[in-house]
């Protein structure tokens, strides 16, 4: 195999994209990845450190583009509607990026400062939709963390073919998130 020319560290990480979303992050390796890009498996090291690198690249990434998609979905929206439309982006990008999302989930180290500011970068725009509520932060925190744990645990049982009834699902989606935010507005009250 010979040098691939414009190789770059943004294709070898948009080819890791398109492999783990095809065959899931687990399954990803660097041999795979070269034979991908048509380059020898040690031409990679001249644009990631290895797997683990690779790894928490394809995790940044995905925390960055997860928030971008929410962030874009609740433009013009304020408090119930924003947060229904951040749950749904939430969703719809495990659905269309499932590899990105494995990534997010099973993050490589989450005391690198990478992933930890961008993983905060998450929970401040949720906290920011928050804010009409009225909630102290650690309620905040509180409602942040239930909120992760619904659309994640959606996103998840979707993925692994848990919803297997004839039922709309994103109907499903919408109840929870309502019932969520029902409770939400007990609690504020």
């Amino acid at each position: 195999m010979a040098y691939r020319q414009g190789l770059d560290a943004e294709t070898v990480l948009q080819a890791a994209i398109e492999m783990a979303d095809l065959q899931g992050v687990e399954q990803l390796t660097l041999a795979a990845l070269a034979a991908k890009l048509n380059v020898k498996t040690p031409s990679l090291y001249n644009h990631i450190k290895g797997l683990p690198d690779l790894r928490k690249q394809l995790s940044r990434r995905g925390l960055v583009l997860i928030k971008e998609a929410m962030v874009e979905a609740v433009i013009g929206k304020a408090e119930d509607d924003a947060l229904l439309a951040a749950g749904f982006a939430y969703v719809i990008f495990a659905r269309k990026q499932p590899g990105l999302y494995e990534a997010i989930s099973s993050l490589p180290d989450y005391e690198d400062p990478e992933l930890k500011e961008a993983g905060s970068q998450v929970v401040l725009f949720l906290l920011r939709i928050l804010e009409p509520y009225g909630l102290s932060e650690e309620d905040a925190l509180h409602v942040v963390r239930g909120f992760r744990s619904m659309v994640h645990g959606f996103a998840s049982l979707e993925h692994r073919n848990g919803f297997r009834m004839e039922l709309e699902r994103d109907e499903s989606l919408r109840r929870l998130l309502q019932t969520y935010l029902r409770g939400l507005r007990i609690a504020v009250n």
